[in-house]
């Protein structure tokens, strides 16, 4: 039996809350994409538009609010899928839902499919809920979390393996819901949930870069003893040996004039270096001269007395002890001539007295 109020036509059972599986309401329709209830703003949300008929089911079983639905898929041709949803009005054509086109897309609806609308059991209130945003985009926003929050208000309960909206300066977001608790499906009216993010599904890690390690130091091979020193081409060289830098090298000067003792040291040194040179026929000379006759050496302990002996001795000795300072005198260098001293304190002295 049908009742026709307002032009609408009702049936008795509905209106009495007959039917239905008693106390459950359950109703199939034919589901609707917004645009067709000319009422656009029922994207951003989880809500869904039933016809009155439902609103006067719903208020025959007294049932709990807010109204909790689940919602099921039923299409022959896609598999079964569920998810939950809240009710905004009563106002949708007899025998359809309106549903925003996200919610269709879940369980894989098109329009004019039919789905069927249960009321949901009491749905715990979530304290966890990890979302993964398709693009990484979404988390270049100046703060999603804020973002994400003002877009669930317009929610009433999140269900795991969803896919929902958020919409933010004209773009479109498109987020899954990957974990809930503590449950599968859980309502989120009036309750602190900790929200979590999982990376993008476009996110790729970023390369890190090749460290490059400095070039090893050519190492350039000693030659072995008595070998060849290595060719030029083959890219080794070896380093010269560089003159050590010795400190406080040369020679002093007294302010009184008089050679310092280096300087003497120095001058000593090389006459001795020119004394011990050899030469050809001076050394022959010194040699001749320094040795003495053998008839005319004496023994050491023992004098001699007599005219011819004592002064042939003597002038042997005489010329024996000559011969050396000749010698010494000839190969001395000439000597140049004598430098002008350093006479401290020279010159005019002037008093402070007139």
């Amino acid at each position: 039996m049908f009742l026709v109020f307002g032009g609408r036509r009702y049936a008795l059972d509905d209106l009495l809350g007959l039917g239905g599986g008693g106390g459950t309401f359950e109703q199939t329709y034919r589901c609707l994409p917004p645009s067709a209830a000319a009422n656009p703003h029922l994207e951003d949300g989880d809500r869904v538009l039933l016809p009155p008929s439902a609103l006067h089911r719903l208020t025959s079983l007294h049932v709990d609010y807010p109204m909790l639905f689940e919602l099921r898929s039923g299409s022959a041709s896609a598999a079964e899928r569920a998810s939950h949803c809240g009710v905004l009005e009563f106002v949708a054509m007899e025998g359809t839902v309106v549903m925003p086109r996200w919610m269709m897309s879940n369980l894989r609806l098109d329009e004019g499919d039919h789905v069927s609308v249960r009321t949901a059991a009491a749905l715990p209130k979530g304290t966890y809920v990890k979302f993964r945003p398709h693009e990484a985009a979404f988390l270049d926003v100046s703060n999603p979390k804020a973002v994400l929050e003002k877009t669930l208000r317009a929610f009433t309960c999140l269900t795991t393996g969803d896919t929902i909206m958020v919409s933010y300066n004209g773009k479109s977001y498109y987020i899954d819901i990957v974990e809930t608790r503590p449950a599968a499906a859980v309502s989120i009216i009036e309750t602190d949930c900790e929200v979590d993010f999982a990376p993008p599904l476009d996110y790729e890690e970023p390369e890190k870069p090749a460290v490059r390690l400095p070039p090893a130091p050519a190492v350039v091979p000693a030659p072995a003893s008595g070998g060849k020193a290595p060719p030029a081409g083959d890219g080794s060289t070896v380093a010269k040996d560089e003159p050590m830098f010795k400190p406080f090298a040369g020679f002093g000067k007294r302010l009184d004039g008089k050679a310092s003792a280096a300087a003497s040291e120095g001058a000593a040194a090389s006459a001795d270096a020119c004394s011990a040179a050899p030469s050809g026929s001076n050394n022959g000379k010194r040699q001749q001269a320094s040795a003495p006759s053998s008839s005319g050496r004496q023994k050491t302990g023992k004098l001699v007395f007599g005219s011819s002996s004592a002064t042939g001795n003597v002038s042997n000795s005489e010329e024996a002890q000559k011969a050396p300072v000749k010698q010494q005198q000839a190969e001395e260098p000439p000597k140049t001539k004598d430098e002008p001293k350093f006479q401290a304190f020279t010159g005019k002295g002037y008093s402070l007295k007139r």
